[in-house]
């Protein structure tokens, strides 16, 4: 796969470099919010997968809805750090060791928006007995954006992030 940031280019030059003016004005805007583009768009991807493999272990095996999204869980995070390491914030860390490193801090962070997840779900699910998939969906807002808040600010910051701060 090519460079989702590349595409995003090309969608951007394609739609501005005939008007000078409005390119000049927007390239530094662009720029600025590009990452955050990239993550909305990989975020979606991984809202996605969350939700579909959630409602097919709860609404179709019937699993029980903790268990469903801690497995859920695994498969998004998954693309999450795959595609958050390549992609949005593209990590320059190198070396096993680094990898690793960024490998333990992303799925730490994931781990506590795990638990904040399967709370709200015990809570509005189990307890209130509001409705499932309604429920789901509403939680990962909550836990997209503090994904990112952890991804941004702590595992793969520009200067000096997990794998950096080690020096690999």
């Amino acid at each position: 796969m090519r460079n989702p940031g590349d595409w995003l280019d090309r969608v951007f030059d394609f739609f501005f470099k005939k008007h000078p003016i409005g390119y000049k004005k927007m390239h530094p805007i662009y720029l600025k919010y590009k990452e955050l583009a990239l993550y909305g768009l990989f975020g979606l991807g991984t809202f996605l997968i969350a939700i579909f493999t959630y409602a097919l272990f709860t609404e179709t095996f019937r699993w029980n809805i903790l268990f469903a999204n801690a497995l859920s869980w695994t498969f998004a995070t998954a693309f999450a750090f795959y595609t958050n390491r390549r992609y949005v914030f593209v990590s320059h860390a190198t070396g096993v060791f680094a990898f690793f490193m960024q490998l333990w801090g992303f799925s730490v962070g994931r781990l506590v928006t795990l638990a904040i997840e399967e709370g709200m779900l015990y809570v509005f699910i189990e307890q209130m007995h509001l409705p499932n998939m309604t429920v789901k969906c509403c939680s990962q807002f909550i836990v997209v954006a503090l994904n990112y808040v952890f991804s941004k600010l702590i595992i793969f910051r520009n200067q000096g992030g997990i794998a950096e701060d080690l020096d690999c």
